[in-house]
């Protein structure tokens, strides 16, 4: 059988039988709904040439991203370099470089906009994105690549918020609407989203897809997976029973 629906005896074990109906979908957003891997890589390494350290291959990039993009500069950093002024002024450099980047190679991944189209208006079904990405950057990059009304609300990182795997922006999201935990799920690539998921007792499905791939996925105990974007909808289809 396909593996969400060997997962899927799991999360109701872990979480309990969910009796409603789900009424928001959460999405990360890099390596979920976007390939953002190229554009990142190119924004960071063009920083790090400026400042006169070595550049990585982009592949590196898949294990950098995830908690943020000052998690992001201190990864790139040569270890006996990862000190505050060099992470911040690394960052400062990449969100300088990737404001002009941030949509050259950047591209929704095939078969998302149509699954994310067909929760809005087939299953109705609202749809929210919570990123470790920077606030405007979150929100630029979905207003640019999908439609204005994809997603009822779209979150990135805020100064004074937790970045995930803390699950605050979770909470901030699901206390927008009138919603139950017990009627949410949270969708993303990475261990990062599964804590996050797990953190506030809410069920996650991997994306294997993404960043960090299927093995990173169950090994930090995803309650489901998925192998392409339409395996979400059959997920979520079984969930409403």
């Amino acid at each position: 059988m396909i593996s969400y629906i060997k997962l899927f005896l799991h999360a109701k074990k872990r979480i309990g039988m969910i009796e409603n109906m789900i009424k928001l979908v959460i999405f990360d957003l890099d390596g979920t709904l976007i390939n953002s891997v190229n554009d990142l890589a190119d924004a960071v390494n063009d920083s790090l040439a400026e400042m006169g350290y070595p550049v990585h291959e982009v592949d590196k990039y898949y294990n950098f991203v995830g908690n943020g993009t000052v998690k992001l500069s201190e990864r790139a950093l040569p270890l006996d370099h990862r000190n505050q002024d060099e992470v911040i002024k690394l960052h400062t450099l990449f969100a300088e470089k990737y404001e002009k980047y941030c949509l050259n190679k950047t591209k929704p991944y095939d078969g998302i906009i149509d699954t994310v189209h067909k929760l809005k208006n087939e299953f109705k079904i609202k749809c929210a994105v919570a990123s470790n990405k920077t606030d405007s950057f979150a929100k630029y990059i979905v207003n640019n690549l999908f439609q204005h009304d994809d997603f009822d609300t779209v979150i990135g990182k805020l100064d004074g918020i937790p970045a995930k795997p803390d699950p605050q922006i979770i909470f901030n999201i699901i206390n927008q609407f009138d919603v139950d935990k017990s009627e949410v799920i949270l969708v993303g690539d990475s261990d990062v989203d599964v804590i996050t998921a797990h953190n506030g007792n809410i069920p996650c499905i991997g994306c294997e897809w993404g960043f960090r791939g299927k093995e990173e996925l169950e090994k930090a105990g995803a309650d489901y997976i998925a192998k392409k974007p339409e395996d979400i909808l059959k997920i979520v289809r079984n969930l409403q029973g």
